[in-house]
């Protein structure tokens, strides 16, 4: 009787350990499900800070390039207009000497002779009479 009494103390204390086992298998098992779902919600955050770095860089990235393509365009239209109104002044200045180039072959053609100076004299003075 006391081998049977001792087996079933053996029986029982071994179903209480697998009992206890059980338990904390399960505490064990549901210890792990909530790290598990707080990994999840960790990497979903990071995930979420990551792309929203990334599309505020590109966000600066575009509106830098933009800014800086702007500061080119009008640096690049006023070196043209200042190239323009330099062009423009270098004609001028060669109309001008032209001009008195021609004006003074002109004058010196006109004005070789006697004759042909008192001529012009003459018709200028007409020209004054009439007008």
């Amino acid at each position: 009787m006391k081998s049977i009494n001792e087996r079933e103390r053996s029986i029982e204390e071994a179903l209480e350990s697998a009992e206890k086992a059980k338990a904390e298998m399960s505490r064990l098992t549901n210890e792990n499900e909530q790290l598990l779902i707080q990994a999840r919600a960790e990497r979903d955050a990071i995930l979420k800070e990551a792309k929203e770095l990334k599309d505020q860089i590109v966000a600066d990235a575009k509106t830098s390039a933009e800014e800086e393509g702007a500061k080119m365009i009008e640096k690049a239209r006023r070196e043209i207009e200042h190239q323009k109104t330099m062009a423009l002044a270098e004609v001028k200045s060669e109309v001008s000497t032209l001009a008195l180039a021609i004006a003074r072959k002109v004058l010196v053609t006109n004005f070789e002779d006697q004759a042909r100076q008192e001529q012009l004299v003459s018709e200028l003075l007409k020209d004054i009479k009439l007008n």
